[in-house]
């Protein structure tokens, strides 16, 4: 069922200037009672290794490992593509604690179910 009222925020960068800005209006949206979901797919996962995330901090920006954290905190889930992971050959990886590993089809699932998506 579509819910008009929310925002999925799609990743595909490891790029760090294209980092914030899902989590920024994500985290934006969920203030303004917009429903947000955050979805990470292909090189995007590579940001998500903890180590990664704690090293991309620019300007005056927390880091984006404390971006994503805040992100979760606010109850925003964020979601990452298991075929993402096998494409990386990523058997074991830790990733940033509270992602949650879905299947491709979810993205699907998310799209359809959306007001809205914006891609990154």
């Amino acid at each position: 069922m579509k819910n008009e009222n929310s925002i999925l925020y799609v990743q595909t960068s490891d790029d760090a200037e294209r980092q914030y800005s899902p989590l920024v209006l994500a985290q934006s949206a969920k203030a303004m009672d917009i429903d947000a979901k955050v979805y990470y797919l292909g090189q995007g996962l590579r940001t998500l290794k903890p180590e990664t995330a704690k090293n991309i901090k620019l300007g005056n920006f927390p880091s984006i490992e404390e971006m994503i954290q805040k992100t979760l905190d606010m109850g925003i889930e964020i979601f990452v593509c298991e075929a993402s992971k096998q494409m990386l050959g990523w058997d074991k990886v830790t990733l940033v604690p509270g992602c949650k590993i879905v299947g491709a089809a979810t993205l699907n699932d998310l799209v359809l179910d959306a007001g809205a998506t914006m891609w990154f």
